[in-house]
């Protein structure tokens, strides 16, 4: 079983009752083999589910930061807003995507960040900011498909 078909058997039980996380691990030699996914939402029906973040974890010794910090720009493309490499601070093993052009309704600006935690981890998160400069963000949930979020956790481990 590949690592989207694990995580839409999941999500089709799924009925949390306020925020709750749901991991999907990946075991065995199969497609997605080592990642562990863990979803927190604060809904998910037969459809979909209103994200708070997504996660993607593996073991040491994937591609190197970079590498897959572009892969996943060009690669995931279910969001609202495609994602651009923001920045890469190898000193710190760290890296930060956000969206290339970010959603604005009415003074609000709305986008994805995407934080990596060396060549191991991923966690998406959407942000609202109220566009005044010096002004706050603030985290938000965001609705994904179940195959959408599917898609997107293989956008996010794919590396080759």
């Amino acid at each position: 079983m590949t690592l989207d078909e694990r995580i839409l058997q999941k999500l089709a039980d799924w009925q949390p009752t306020g925020r709750q996380g749901l991991m999907v691990p990946c075991p065995g030699n199969e497609e997605g083999a080592g990642w562990h996914v863990t979803v927190v939402a604060d809904r998910c029906d037969q459809l979909g589910c209103l994200v708070w973040e997504l996660t993607v974890r593996r073991g040491p010794g994937g591609a190197d930061l970079k590498t897959w910090a572009e892969a996943i720009a060009d690669r995931a493309t279910g969001l609202l807003e495609s994602l651009a490499v923001h920045e890469i601070d190898m000193a710190h093993n760290t890296g930060l995507l956000r969206s290339g052009k970010p959603s604005v309704r009415g003074e609000k600006v709305s986008y994805y960040e995407v934080v990596l935690t060396g060549a191991e981890q991923a966690t998406v998160r959407r942000y609202q900011h109220d566009g005044q400069p010096g002004g706050r963000r603030e985290q938000v949930g965001f609705v994904l498909t179940h195959e959408a979020l599917a898609k997107l956790a293989v956008d996010l481990t794919a590396t080759n």
